[in-house]
């Protein structure tokens, strides 16, 4: 049986404006035991209370325009993507707060 791990690597000062850490998920067990998926990130949010999640991605030009194709990609349910993003987002929020509570002392 494959589980999972996401593991995040906190932004350092040289990071793009907005971005919180980067993230990759880590597989345990089953056929993919010792990969891992990189290219998550966590950004702060928009709307200014949150995080958002990316998601790995290759850029390329069509039409002549900039555009990106993601590389983790939903089968059967469009659910699939937003059930990682809220596994990401967890693991940003359970690794900042000790850091947050360790500044506030």
């Amino acid at each position: 049986m494959t589980t999972i791990s996401i593991h995040i690597l906190k932004a350092n000062g040289q990071a793009a404006p907005g971005k919180l850490a980067d993230a990759e998920i880590q597989f345990n067990g089953g056929e993919l035991d010792g990969l891992k998926l990189v290219g998550f990130a966590v950004w702060k949010s928009r709307e200014g209370q949150g995080e958002d999640v990316s998601f790995p991605s290759r850029q390329f030009v069509g039409h002549g325009e900039r555009r990106s194709f993601s590389l983790l990609q939903w089968v059967a349910k469009r659910e699939a993507q937003g059930r990682v993003a809220d596994l990401v987002r967890r693991a940003y929020v359970q690794h900042a707060r000790p850091a947050e509570a360790n500044t506030k002392n």
